[in-house]
């Protein structure tokens, strides 16, 4: 029973995520449910092998929400 239970709730999506040196360039892929903790992991929208040791095009890079938001100032009258 508990089998059937697991197949029929919903799951966490499986996302794909770049490690980043100083330079930009990918040094490892990693498919994952959650951001790793380590610095440097950015998510990605596919992973390919051809991009280890090369420079990640800025285009397959997903940026969060996070980092679309602006530090907001309290504004008071």
């Amino acid at each position: 029973m508990m089998n059937l239970w697991s197949l029929l709730s919903p799951r966490r999506k499986m996302r794909c995520y770049a490690l980043l040196d100083s330079d930009g360039r990918c040094r490892a892929l990693r498919e994952s449910t959650v951001l790793p903790s380590q610095p440097g992991w950015v998510q990605v929208r596919e992973l390919r092998t051809c991009w280890l040791g090369q420079p990640l095009p800025v285009s397959e890079i997903i940026l969060s929400r996070q980092q679309f938001s602006r530090p907001r100032t309290l504004v008071t009258a």
